[in-house]
């Protein structure tokens, strides 16, 4: 075995010190006799090449270099998400109404725009309608005319003749009926005012005669009427008068117009109700289709016979009252004959004697015997429709309670005033018919108590059967008492 050299010996010391390098203390600084360790930071054209501690580029790290390198890389990329997630929880989340960086939701400018919308969209079809309500009207009441005159146009239709010609007759003949009526009313109150502008001083001459005779006076009719001409109200009078013709003036050519329109509609309803039927019907299903012409059909039979009973009715009691008019001598019998006739029946419960007030005056102008005697014809001519006439004309048409007709028409009058009262009795009809059709019916047992009549005997009996019954109880109770003593 060959010695071992002490130069041998130093060589390999001084090489294991150049490989493992100089230990950094805890400032940082290398300790005296070895070289430094670098620390990871750039020390640039500073660094002197050759070192014996520095890192030779691809020499591999140690395990502890790599794990705090690995660690710090790590903690970096944790603070990076962390605060990544941070600024998107900010911009997420709703900012203060009040915050510097505060905007206002996306929606919000579309949900108003919308509301704006609708709110004028409100407006407008409001002030439509209201601007449209007197045409509406006018509609409805065509509408009703319509289907009150489509029994007869039908008949004549099915006859041959052509619709449009049918409605054209029918028309012609309510215009006749109705001009008629106007005009004898008319002619009846233009010859009352021509008697009393006729017999004006006789009236008065009378009225001064009594005035001088129960009070002593001594006026006279020249005097008299000199002041009431000279008067400061007969003038106003005579210039609101005046100023009020204009008025009636166009009061009268509005209601020839609103009359006019609504035979106009109530033509065009009647000539061409086969097809508005069937315009109806091209935009519903089948089984829809056959409720509405369900509907059609009742309408057309209650208003149509609402109508026709009412205007025999009306026939056979203007009739009835011309007869007594002519005995009695009552002047302008016909025309009070019709105004009896058409009033009392065409305004439900009250027509009857609204109609009547108007004959017993102008009686009474003639006698005052015959005015009682118009009351008393009146009254019984009444009761006489009332349980006789009017259930054999009325059972199969409109068949309504009177107080339900009553109600009715109130309830059209302040919905829609004289027109609401006009149509009332036959839309209620048509309802009440219409829910008929669906609604389910039972017979009704046979009890006294349905008829009004209650069963005091056998309420008698059932309280003697309780009473009996409590006594017996009574009795074992205290029978039972006696056995446990």
């Amino acid at each position: 075995m060959a010695p071992i050299d002490a130069n041998d010996e130093t060589a390999d010391e001084n090489d294991d010190d150049d490989r493992r390098g100089a230990l950094p203390d805890e400032g940082g600084t290398a300790t005296p006799g070895r070289a430094p360790v670098p620390t990871g930071r750039d020390e640039g054209p500073a660094a002197t090449p050759g070192v014996t501690g520095a890192r030779r580029p691809g020499a591999p790290d140690s395990p502890e270099t790599a794990e705090s390198a690995s660690s710090k890389e790590a903690a970096s990329r944790e603070a990076a998400e962390s605060s990544s997630s941070k600024e998107a929880a900010r911009s997420a989340a709703p900012a203060e109404p009040g915050a510097p960086g505060a905007r206002m939701p996306r929606w919000l400018p579309r949900a108003l725009v919308l509301a704006l919308a609708l709110y004028a969209c409100f407006q407008l079809g409001n002030w439509a309608f209201h601007q449209l309500i007197g045409l509406l009207v006018n509609i409805l009441l065509a509408f009703f005319l319509a289907l009150a005159i489509e029994p007869a146009v039908g008949r004549m239709a099915a006859r041959g003749m052509r619709r449009g010609l049918a409605t054209f007759i029918v028309f012609f003949g309510v215009l006749i009926v109705g001009v008629g009526f106007v005009v004898l009313l008319g002619s009846m109150l233009a010859g009352q005012i021509v008697d009393m502008v006729e017999n004006f001083p006789k009236y008065l001459d009378s009225l001064i005669n009594w005035a001088n005779q129960h009070f002593h006076t001594e006026l006279s009719r020249v005097e008299v009427q000199d002041s009431v001409l000279r008067s400061g109200w007969l003038q106003k009078y005579v210039q609101n008068s005046a100023a009020g013709v204009l008025d009636v003036s166009a009061t009268l050519l509005g209601g020839l117009f609103k009359l006019l329109t609504i035979f106009l509609f109530a033509f065009y309803f009647a000539a061409d109700g086969p097809r508005l039927r069937r315009a109806l019907c091209s935009v519903l299903p089948p089984a829809k289709q056959t409720e509405v012409l369900r509907a059609w059909e009742i309408a057309v039979d209650k208003t149509g016979g609402y109508l026709y009973s009412r205007g025999l009715m009306a026939l056979i009691s203007g009739v009835a009252h011309f007869v007594l008019f002519e005995i009695l001598g009552i002047p302008y019998a016909p025309a009070l004959a019709v105004w009896v006739g058409l009033v009392s029946q065409f305004i439900p419960t009250i027509g009857t004697y609204l109609a009547g007030a108007l004959p017993m005056l102008i009686a009474f102008t003639v006698d005052p015997w015959y005015a009682l005697w118009v009351l008393v014809f009146v009254v019984v001519y009444q009761q006489f429709e009332n349980y006789m006439l009017q259930p054999k004309l009325t059972s199969k048409t409109v068949d309504i309670h009177p107080a339900v007709a009553f109600g009715s028409v109130i309830a059209g009058t302040a919905l829609l005033g004289a027109v609401g009262a006009l149509i009332a009795i036959p839309a209620v009809a048509t309802l009440q018919a219409f829910l008929g059709a669906y609604v389910k019916r039972y017979d009704v047992t046979d009890d006294p108590r349905v008829h009004g009549h209650r069963r005091y005997g056998e309420a008698v009996v059932a309280r003697l059967q309780k009473a009996l019954h409590h006594k017996k109880e009574q009795a074992e109770k205290g029978q039972g008492k006696q056995g446990r003593g």
